[in-house]
């Protein structure tokens, strides 16, 4: 099975997020925090089971499903675009109020900082193929 066939499976998703969902639960166990643990397994778990059982909204298997087309393709590719936007400014903004406040920006530079070497990275890789 190809890495693009595992993709397309409708058991994907659902199992990705519960995989995610069993991540925050050690992260949060490991923090001392086993509640909120619970609480952000429980959130995933519930999204994994959208996923997994609501197969008649075209917009639940175009996030993460079987059955995406050339135009849900290009609906991913915007959608992530502006999502990259929008956490590029919010990096930026948090930037800014942190150094103006004093404080560390540190974690604020970190992700706009890996943003922008993903974004350049990216346009490298792809004009070089074509």
């Amino acid at each position: 099975m190809s890495t693009n066939e595992i993709h397309r499976s409708r058991w994907f998703m659902p199992l990705f997020c519960l995989f995610l969902g069993a991540i925050m639960f050690a992260a949060f166990t490991i923090g001392g925090d086993v509640i909120q643990g619970t609480f952000s397994f429980g959130i995933m778990a519930a999204l994994a089971a959208v996923f997994a059982f609501a197969r008649r909204s075209e917009t639940v298997q175009g996030i993460g499903g079987p059955g995406r087309d050339e135009r849900w393709d290009m609906i991913d590719l915007r959608a992530t675009a502006f999502a990259g936007g929008v956490v590029l400014a919010v990096a930026l903004v948090g930037f800014v109020v942190q150094v103006a406040r004093g404080e560390d920006p540190g974690p604020y530079v970190l992700i706009a900082a890996t943003g922008g070497a993903a974004y350049v990275a990216a346009v490298l890789w792809f004009r070089s193929r074509g």
